[in-house]
């Protein structure tokens, strides 16, 4: 197979969760300490991130931006936090995943609202692209485990999504993280499809 459909085995959210253990781990244990629970953070993700993408969609780029930037660490903090108490549960891990999409879909929402209301149907239309290909690249992947295979890999995971979007919208030109998101998550999505082809044979 051609080596461009053979992506690395770890993702950047697998990178980023080694690089900073050393910092989510105390931050981790102090919200513990404190009586916060994981479930408790996770839904002020989720809340954070529908503040942040309503002051998008009215065009309060900065601002809304810095919101959507400070809840990207409370994904991995939640699941640090259960770990640490040593309770982690399936069903916890399905609904931070479960969460995860719908924080990711609200701020396209956002997005997709601005460009509406602006009257940029060709940038809308980009917006539900990037959307779905996210949703996609979850989607593979979570379909292809229920088959017994992993497909994790792609160029553009969860992580890096948030990494090209959101400083995207904090300088005031979502046009460009959106572009790229529509153009790279499908082709994420195609990359973990060809992932499971290879491994099925």
């Amino acid at each position: 197979m051609n080596n461009a459909f053979q992506p690395s085995s770890k993702t950047l959210t697998d990178y980023l969760r080694i690089r900073f253990k050393h910092l989510l781990d105390p931050a981790g244990e102090f919200l513990n300490r404190i009586g916060i629970a994981p479930n408790t953070l996770t839904l002020a993700g989720l809340i954070g991130n529908l503040i942040g993408s309503l002051l998008v969609a009215r065009g309060q780029f900065v601002v809304g931006g810095f919101i959507l930037l400070f809840m990207g660490p409370l994904d991995a903090l939640d699941g640090t936090m259960a770990r640490l108490r040593g309770e982690p549960t399936d069903f916890g891990a399905f609904i931070d995943s479960v969460t995860d999409r719908y924080s990711e879909l609200i701020i396209f929402a956002g997005l997709l609202y601005f460009y509406l209301s602006a009257g940029n149907s060709l940038m809308a239309i980009l917006v539900f692209a990037a959307s779905a290909g996210s949703v996609l690249v979850s989607y593979v992947r979570a379909r292809a485990q229920s088959l017994g295979y992993e497909a994790k890999q792609g160029v553009l995971t969860r992580a890096e999504r948030f990494v090209v979007l959101i400083p995207s919208i904090i300088l005031g030109y979502p046009s460009f993280g959106v572009v790229i998101v529509a153009l790279l998550a499908n082709f994420t999505a195609l990359q973990r499809i060809l992932v499971v082809r290879r491994l099925a044979r």
